[in-house]
């Protein structure tokens, strides 16, 4: 057998076994154990539930007025989702012109989806406008941003009852409970502030300035730190919890970006953020030589927002506004390997059981 044959053989079998594996990769059911994917459709009024395992929606629930917010409860049998009768402005229309739009008090909430039945079950009084929210660390209160009032309801879910409502500045929005829940932040977008609340004294523990229009933010493990994603300057600020200082930019995207969701892997070596009208994922390496690193932009779809990664951290999805369907991406080829249509401008997704 010649050299230049057996070469040859090396080259084909190297190429082959790079085939089998990105074939295999691409083979694995996208469930990666999580089962189900929520997605809340601002516009269809809906909830998109989808077998992540046939990765196809398999209900679709009614639940009221433009649901934005949508958490699972701890054990899975219940799925809560913010619902607002607050007229729904494009980006263009000026704060006051939104201030004369009708609000229809009745519809605003927090509606209760039996994830067994797939059927809603009542909606909870919610304060205000409801837009994002975040379950307590007992599973037993939710705290939930009032947008147009600029405070934070605490809901006792069990007495259907708010307990208090705290002042956290204009237009609130991102809602997350520390990982031991004795922090709450909320970003508010006009002020370009993130409000820190503490939960055992419900008020206000602290205030930081970030970047402009801040909407979202995740928590490392431990929970001591925060990342802040900002729309408009298109950045990632980090904070400390629970003093809020200092408040530094950590990484800088491209101008075209809008961060908006934003999530952390169990490493703690990954971001994942998505862009609004970037269309895209940012995928950002937290540790390095040089600090935190853009590996690539994803592109997923028409102005994603709300994004999940299953619990094993393979797969990551997207709700694409614009273009009403989810965008499945695999987190170790970062490419997109599923679109699913749902609703009518999907919001937010959650993934449960």
């Amino acid at each position: 057998m010649s050299s230049e044959f057996r070469s040859g053989v090396r080259r084909v079998s190297l190429g082959t076994a790079r085939a089998l594996l990105l074939a295999s990769l691409l083979a694995v059911p996208l469930t990666a154990l999580a089962g189900r994917a929520y997605v809340s459709n601002e516009d269809g009024r809906s909830v998109s539930v989808i077998d992540t395992d046939a990765g196809r929606v398999i209900a679709t629930i009614p639940v009221g007025k433009r649901p934005r917010g949508i958490k699972v409860s701890r054990d899975g049998r219940r799925l809560y989702v913010a619902v607002s009768g607050l007229p729904k402005c494009p980006p263009t229309t000026p704060d006051a012109e939104c201030a004369k739009l009708k609000h229809d008090l009745s519809a605003d909430g927090i509606a209760v989806v039996d994830t067994r039945r797939l059927k809603l079950l009542k909606v909870l009084n919610g304060g205000s406008d409801p837009e994002q929210f975040d379950l307590g660390r007992s599973g037993r209160e939710l705290y939930i941003s009032n947008e147009d009032v600029g405070t934070l309801s605490v809901l006792d879910i069990a007495r259907a009852t708010v307990l208090t409502r705290i002042p956290v500045g204009h237009e609130p929005e991102g809602v997350r409970v520390s990982p031991n829940g004795d922090w709450v932040a909320v970003t508010s977008e006009t002020d370009n502030m993130i409000s820190i609340i503490d939960t055992h004294l419900l008020q206000l523990h602290a205030t930081v300035k970030v970047g402009e229009r801040p909407r979202d933010l995740a928590y490392t493990r431990d929970g001591r730190t925060a990342y802040v994603t900002n729309e408009v300057d298109a950045s990632v600020y980090r904070i400390r919890i629970p003093s809020g200082a200092p408040a530094e930019k950590f990484i800088q995207l491209r101008p075209t970006d809008r961060p908006m969701g934003i999530v952390l892997d169990r490493t703690g070596q990954r971001m994942y953020v998505s862009t609004g009208r970037g269309g895209t994922i940012a995928v950002i390496a937290l540790h390095g030589p040089r600090g935190p690193r853009l590996i690539t932009e994803v592109p997923v779809g028409a102005r994603p927002w709300g994004i999940a990664l299953t619990p094993n951290d393979r797969f990551l999805f997207t709700a694409n506004g614009s273009s009403n369907d989810v965008s499945v991406v695999d987190t170790l080829t970062l490419r997109v390997v599923k679109k699913i249509p749902v609703g009518k401008s999907p919001w937010g997704v959650v993934i449960g059981p």
